[in-house]
């Protein structure tokens, strides 16, 4: 049976218990603030945007910033995994809405925005910093098999080409989104509507 002191021990631990619950929560709300300020800057001015920038978006301090985010690598690989996350999770949502070759086509263009959209990151990727070998990794585990599941579908259906491999595909849109063309900024999007029409059997 419970006695006085251990309920007092109790009672004297919810206060801890849910100040730490609101210091983890804050702590959350700085990650969210500070990665949708980072999303938005990487879409505008690419991922060269400065931490001061991000911080003033965020509404937070910068020694807010770097103790979430203590190198900038772990800032855009953030960015990035998110994004990813919500790119490969489009593909399962236009599955089940479209038919097969509608479904692969606004997926597409959902990719080349994503792609189209981090201007910089290449040169980033390329750094050789430790943190983005992760990022390669789940590039591979996330957004690879959504596009050859949708693929497939539309193979099966018969309205895509059967002899393509849709790991290429991807290559072909990232490239087509790597170049920059001043006063068209559609361009990565008609590119790619043209280079997705062309899956059509002949």
């Amino acid at each position: 049976m419970p006695n006085a002191h251990s309920n007092t021990q109790r009672a004297d631990a919810l206060p801890e218990a849910d100040g730490e619950r609101r210091l983890r929560a804050d702590a959350q709300r700085s990650v969210d603030a500070i990665i949708a300020a980072a999303r938005e800057l990487f879409a505008t001015t690419g991922v060269d945007a400065t931490t001061r920038e991000i911080a003033d978006r965020a509404g937070i301090g910068m020694g807010t910033l770097f103790r979430r985010f203590p190198q900038r690598a772990d800032l855009i690989a953030a960015v990035f995994d998110g994004e990813m996350d919500d790119c490969a999770e489009a593909a399962a949502a236009l599955a089940t809405e479209y038919p097969p070759f509608e479904a692969l086509a606004k997926w597409m263009q959902v990719y080349a925005k994503f792609v189209g959209s981090k201007r910089g990151l290449a040169k980033a990727l390329s750094s050789g910093d430790p943190v983005f070998i992760g990022v390669f990794a789940r590039f591979d585990q996330r957004l690879r098999p959504a596009v050859r599941k949708l693929f497939e579908t539309a193979a099966a259906a018969g309205e895509v080409r059967s002899d393509m491999d849709p790991a290429e595909i991807l290559c072909a849109v990232s490239t087509l989104c790597m170049s920059t063309y001043d006063g068209k900024p559609d361009h990565a999007a008609q590119m790619t509507a043209l280079l997705v029409t062309g899956l059509r059997p002949r």
